[in-house]
């Protein structure tokens, strides 16, 4: 599945860059750019709104992962961590197919689409900013609009998000996030007390890098984390993409229809 997958990605992003007819350029951004042409919103912070891709390749050793050591694991999620690992030996690979909760159709969840070849769209609105995946349509919402994480907020896959500006950083605190899911794409898992922290920097027109602080007492014996960095890709699209897509095309019955 990993090698079908990964010529999937490559024939897609060959299709966005050759074919005009899939091409969409954003729109110019509001307000002045600073001296590294970085665009700003009317209200003078960065405009992070456009479609980023993760720099680098998914062999890489720290694409699928947010630090090159493994996380440090109280001893419950360790044994789950190597569950998930059972039988891999090489850093850079995912955890196993098997094993992994998107591949039962459940969301991915707030990082590990961090850490997956698809690309992420960000719309920065007033009181709202929006993180759009590919990945089977996957939607983040990060208020703005000076309200605190509510008391007794149930667990949700992409938890909840809100976020300041520190300067020209953007930061994300999200919490009430469900345990089913990896935190990155080989197989870390997490507690119901996950607590993200996610700082958001645009450091030219054409780069962005978030840096993530994972802190969960249950799953981990102290905080940890790492950065991605993100290309911007003005001509690209974001393409339909179904979770369990996989499944249909490995023979499994798909759903009928009349029409």
């Amino acid at each position: 599945m990993r090698l079908r997958f990964a010529g999937l990605v490559l024939a897609v992003g060959a299709v966005l860059v050759v074919s005009p007819g899939m091409r969409a350029q954003t729109a110019p951004p509001s307000g002045a750019a600073s001296a590294k042409g970085v665009p700003r919103t009317p209200d003078g912070k960065p405009d992070l709104s456009g479609i980023w891709y993760a720099r680098g390749r998914p062999g890489d050793l720290g694409y699928r992962r947010f630090m090159a050591d493994d996380p440090p694991l109280q001893p419950e999620a360790l044994k789950l961590f190597q569950y998930n690992r059972e039988g891999v030996t090489d850093p850079s690979e995912s955890g196993l197919d098997e094993r992994d909760p998107s591949n039962f159709c459940y969301p991915v969840g707030a990082t590990r689409i961090y850490t997956i070849p698809r690309p992420v769209e960000i719309r920065q609105l007033p009181g709202l900013t929006l993180l759009l995946s590919e990945w089977d349509h996957t939607v983040r919402r990060i208020y703005t609009d000076g309200r605190e994480h509510p008391d007794g907020f149930p667990l949700v896959w992409e938890g909840h998000s809100i976020g300041k500006w520190d300067g020209d950083t953007f930061v994300v605190d999200t919490t009430s996030l469900r345990p089913e899911t990896w935190v990155d794409a080989i197989g870390t898992p997490h507690s119901d007390a996950l607590h993200i922290v996610e700082r958001f920097r645009r450091v030219d027109r054409d780069t962005l890098e978030i840096d993530v602080l994972f802190e969960d007492p249950k799953a981990y014996t102290k905080p940890w984390g790492g950065k991605k960095v993100f290309e911007w890709k003005p001509d690209w699209e974001i393409l339909g993409h179904a979770n369990c897509e996989d499944h249909l095309q490995m023979g499994k019955p798909r759903a009928s229809s009349p029409y």
